[in-house]
């Protein structure tokens, strides 16, 4: 009877973490930080930045800057806590609004009550744009 409850809680959690990878998400963050290698912080950017995505779409919406509209191209995704605690890994396609396209590879991690969202470039494993949210949550 235990092992069937334990079986039924773990579905469920499962199930609810998987869900989360089905909606359309946002993500807002007041700060982008530009690092190198090494993880240590080049520059940093002082503005909100908003991104919007599901399983087949990423818009990136920079504070007084153009927005950047983008597709999926594959992802990952595990979280134990929606929208805390977990894991998620996006291959995305973007298209800046003079028509530029940009690949990326873009994880956001959530532990210890905190959310990142890290973005590396194809081509430019040596930068890494880091957004620490200051929401991320399921759209309504």
């Amino acid at each position: 009877m235990k092992q069937l409850l334990v079986a039924a809680i773990l579905l469920t959690a499962v199930t609810a973490g998987y869900g989360q990878c089905e909606k359309k998400t946002v993500l807002t963050a007041s700060k982008t930080e530009h690092l190198a290698a090494d993880s240590s912080v080049q520059t940093n950017d002082d503005g909100v930045v908003t991104i919007e995505f599901d399983k087949t779409t990423f818009n990136v919406s920079p504070q007084n800057e153009s927005p950047l509209t983008g597709k999926v191209d594959s992802v990952t995704c595990n979280w134990s806590t929606p929208y805390k605690v977990g894991k998620m890994r996006m291959k995305i396609t973007l298209t800046t609004a003079q028509g530029e396209i940009q690949k990326f590879t873009v994880t956001i991690e959530g532990k210890a009550g905190k959310v990142t969202l890290y973005a590396t470039m194809d081509g430019q494993p040596d930068q890494m744009i880091r957004l620490t949210a200051d929401k991320f949550e399921e759209k309504m």
